[in-house]
């Protein structure tokens, strides 16, 4: 897989924006394979009772105790530009911090699938290599079905979204950590997404005063943002502490 391809999946913010509109253009070819989230069921679950606002073992904080955890974050306002962050500064590459012997990308596409739909192989010490399933999207609702995700087009389709990105977290406070701190951070899973490539890409390094994903997932997107920053005593700025506010407001 080329640079660009590579740091794309990465969600990395490096890649120039031609390169960037190029490579999307190419991801933009597989629209076919995706389908309504109607087809999907209900548009905050998926098909089996898999419910992607609860993408790991435990579920996030309920909207008072996030809201509570908000009102403990150091509030200040944000730096201009991203000085001094680079990608690899959180690691050149996925680890596996879980020691199951598969990276944190095939992690997250085997706990984020429809249940039932996935087809892995086994790679080396690994035992679920995906290659292929089908996902619902929690940013857009949409679902899409691959084939073959050994396919370069097919693997930018979907894509691995750093929740709180790198280079956000690294003007609020990771550009002091080590870096082993910082590759920690860069794998933990409650902070991984598997999430459509085009939308992962418009995302960009934004904060949630910048952009928000569809309605229906904006509560749990808002209670997992913060329950990330929390933990890792990361700073907000005004407009993100507004914007997360005004999210758990949709809570229900």
């Amino acid at each position: 897989m080329s640079y660009v391809l590579r740091a794309m999946a990465h969600g990395s913010p490096e890649v120039s924006p031609t390169r960037r509109l190029l490579a999307l253009a190419l991801v933009l070819l597989l629209a076919g394979c995706r389908t309504d989230a109607s087809s999907a069921g209900a548009s905050g679950g998926m098909p089996g009772g898999h419910r992607h606002d609860v993408p790991s073992g435990a579920p996030p904080p309920s909207a008072p105790r996030a809201r509570a955890l908000l009102e403990g974050l150091v509030v200040r306002p944000r730096p201009h530009g991203t000085q001094g962050y680079e990608r690899d500064a959180f690691g050149s590459d996925w680890v596996d911090t879980d020691q199951n012997r598969c990276n944190q990308r095939d992690d997250v596409l085997l706990r984020d699938a429809v249940p039932g739909t996935v087809e892995v192989q086994r790679q080396g010490g690994c035992d679920h290599d995906v290659l292929a399933g089908t996902w619902h999207d929690p940013y857009t609702g949409r679902t899409w079905a691959f084939t073959d995700l050994k396919d370069p087009l097919q693997a930018q389709a979907i894509q691995i979204d750093h929740l709180v990105p790198l280079a956000e977290a690294w003007v609020s406070a990771a550009g002091s950590w080590s870096n082993s701190r910082r590759e920690v951070f860069a794998n933990d899973l409650d902070e991984l997404l598997a999430v459509d490539g085009p939308t992962n890409a418009a995302k960009g390094d934004d904060d949630p005063a910048a952009w928000r994903p569809r309605l229906e997932f904006q509560c749990a997107y808002a209670r997992r943002w913060i329950t990330v920053k929390a933990r890792y005593s990361l700073m907000v700025d005004p407009p993100e502490k507004g914007a997360l506010g005004e999210m758990l407001g949709s809570c229900r």
